[in-house]
């Protein structure tokens, strides 16, 4: 016997689920345009290969939800969780039915399909009836047909206007594939992994001018992948850049849709203490002035002429002579190739250094006198918690975590927001071990605090903790027991190059739509009306910390939005 529920995209569905209790979900309302999910929860009391026949007049893809190993799934405190987030298998990972129609049941095992619609731009408005059959390969029967209506409305979204910056690791991509850095294998796989990003609702193309200083232990590095060319002359402590490589990311970026780009910290992480690793080829080693310039402390007879060789990293201080000269020789020859692709102060961000404390003031505040004539009109965002760097001036966009976006959200404009590692009670987030809503409620929130942009450091981060060792993600879910489960990565790394999307990817992706349908009412009927609208039914104001526990609100909440647009 089968037994066949249709459930929210929200629901996730352990294996060891006795009864499953998620609430029926078989119609719902969609805008022209949109991507639309919901799954289908399948158990049989025998083994079975099933083949999924689907019918309707709307675009689908059905993918089989797939669960993975979560060790860490969180610091414990956190009550708001799947499955008292114990250890286990949980639900996230999208793939491909086998040969592309089959899936396998286990006996006895509540198991998920996800069916993804895509609504056309120019779809005729109505109810449309989705289908899906299932047939038991043994026995050539149908065994189920649940069948699913979606009302395609009479309107489109809103463009999405918010940022999203999502850092994207270059570097783990031909790590993961065992390609070398920049081949034509490298090519490929970069841009099969930007064009999901950017289909995801990710705005800002993170630029590895530089291997990026992030997430590394002191004294450690990343492997090498930075896109410009340099040669250093150490005859005339001169710099060459060839930016070919650069020229071809930004115009990848761009041919995928990116109008935003960030580029590589200029600083290493938690201070900006010293300098990223920088590779260049260092010519006439034989004959340097470096010590007459900058002394003896650093052995420069180590360099041998035509080596491509490391020229700046942890040993060098950020406030350094030597990199200070090396920054006034690049931005001259930088900044005018960003221009070249109409990339300037509204679309190209520089970052110093990640969440800089306060005990870093100091070196930071020297960091941003070299740096700020040097970047011209070109401005800063960075992640921090502490809003004096903004008040003295510092930091063009502050990013504080949402936990202390309360301190931020009157002083500063434009407002960004980030969340990462935590916090976890009651605030959005998208650990692999949290209800889906609590990843799809930032949507609504975002457009509660008027946001302008959102900061994640993980897209397809597939390192431990500070890089110390390349990790498999399908079986490593957690960085290496540092990070809760999911707070690293969005997407797998599929066989063939191409990104694997996870249930988060998704339900996150969702919730930007339901920030631009806010946006969409809003045109109509103002502000105002719409803050009341979602504020309906709550105990109290929403706020990042206090959205209700419950799927029935948010998907009401959803429905009463796309209604009033339909309305007025």
């Amino acid at each position: 016997m089968v037994d066949v529920r249709l459930i929210s995209a929200l629901e996730k569905v352990v294996p060891e689920t006795a009864e499953l209790t998620a609430a029926e979900h078989c119609s719902d309302v969609a805008a022209r345009g949109e991507i639309y999910s919901f799954q289908i929860a399948v158990r049989y009391d025998d083994y079975a290969m099933m083949r999924i026949e689907s019918t309707s007049e709307l675009n689908t893809r059905i993918r089989v939800v797939k669960n993975v190993p979560v060790l860490y799934g969180g610091s414990g405190c956190d009550t708001d969780v799947v499955n008292n987030n114990k250890p286990g298998l949980y639900p996230d990972l999208l793939d491909d039915p086998d040969f592309g129609e089959q899936f396998r049941l286990v006996k006895n095992i509540w198991q998920c399909l996800w069916v993804t619609v895509y609504v056309g731009k120019d779809q005729r408005p109505g109810k449309y009836p989705i289908e899906i059959g299932l047939r038991n390969m043994g026995t050539n029967e149908i065994a189920a047909t649940p069948k699913f209506e979606l009302e395609v409305l009479d309107f489109e979204l809103l463009p999405q206007t918010m940022s999203n910056y999502h850092w994207f690791h270059v570097d783990c991509l031909f790590d993961h594939y065992k390609v070398p850095c920049w081949s034509e294998e490298h090519w490929k796989i970069i841009e099969n992994f930007a064009r999901n990003a950017y289909d995801h609702g990710i705005t800002m193309l993170y630029t590895p001018l530089w291997t990026p200083p992030l997430d590394t232990a002191v004294g450690h590095s990343r492997p090498s992948c930075q896109l410009l060319d340099i040669t250093l002359d150490l005859a005339t402590l001169t710099y060459s850049f060839n930016f070919d490589r650069l020229r071809r990311y930004i115009e990848m970026g761009q041919r995928i849709g990116f109008k935003e780009f960030g580029m590589s910290h200029i600083f290493t992480q938690w201070g900006a203490k010293a300098c990223p690793k920088i590779l260049a080829t260092v010519v006439n080693a034989g004959k340097s002035i470096a010590t007459e310039r900058y002394g003896a402390e650093r052995d420069w007879k180590k360099f041998v002429s035509d080596q491509y060789t490391t020229i700046f990293g942890w040993g060098m201080e950020s406030t350094s002579q030597e990199y200070a000269d090396f920054l006034k020789q690049l931005f001259p020859a930088l900044l005018p190739v960003l221009r070249e692709y109409g990339l300037g102060k509204d679309n190209c961000y520089f970052s110093l250094s990640d969440e800089p404390h306060l005990d870093h003031l100091e070196t930071y505040t020297k960091c941003v006198e070299l740096t700020r004539p040097l970047l011209e009109e070109f401005e800063t965002v960075e992640a921090l918690s502490n809003l004096d760097f903004y008040r003295n001036g510092l930091v063009k966009h502050p990013v504080p975590s949402i936990s202390h976006i309360e301190e931020f959200k009157d002083a500063v404009s434009p407002l960004w927001g980030y969340y990462c590692c935590g916090p976890e009670i009651s605030y959005p987030n998208r650990f692999i071990g949290m209800p889906s809503r609590r990843t799809r409620s930032f949507g609504m929130l975002a457009y509660i605090y008027d946001l302008a942009g959102f900061l994640h450091w993980g897209f397809n981060f597939y390192y431990s903790q500070y890089s110390w060792r390349a990790i498999d993600p399908f079986y490593t879910t957690d960085a290496g027991g540092a990070f809760p489960a999911g707070d690293a990565y969005l997407v797998y790394p599929g066989k063939y190059g191409d990104p694997l999307d996870s249930i988060r990817h998704e339900v996150f992706f969702a919730g930007l739509q339901d920030l631009r349908a806010c946006r969409t009412l809003e045109k109509k009927i103002g502000r105002e009306a719409v803050l009341k609208l979602l504020n309906e039914g709550a105990d109290e104001p929403l706020k990042m910390n206090c959205f209700p526990a419950c799927d029935q609100f948010l998907l009401g909440k959803r429905r009463a939005i796309y209604e009033a647009i339909a309305n007025n």
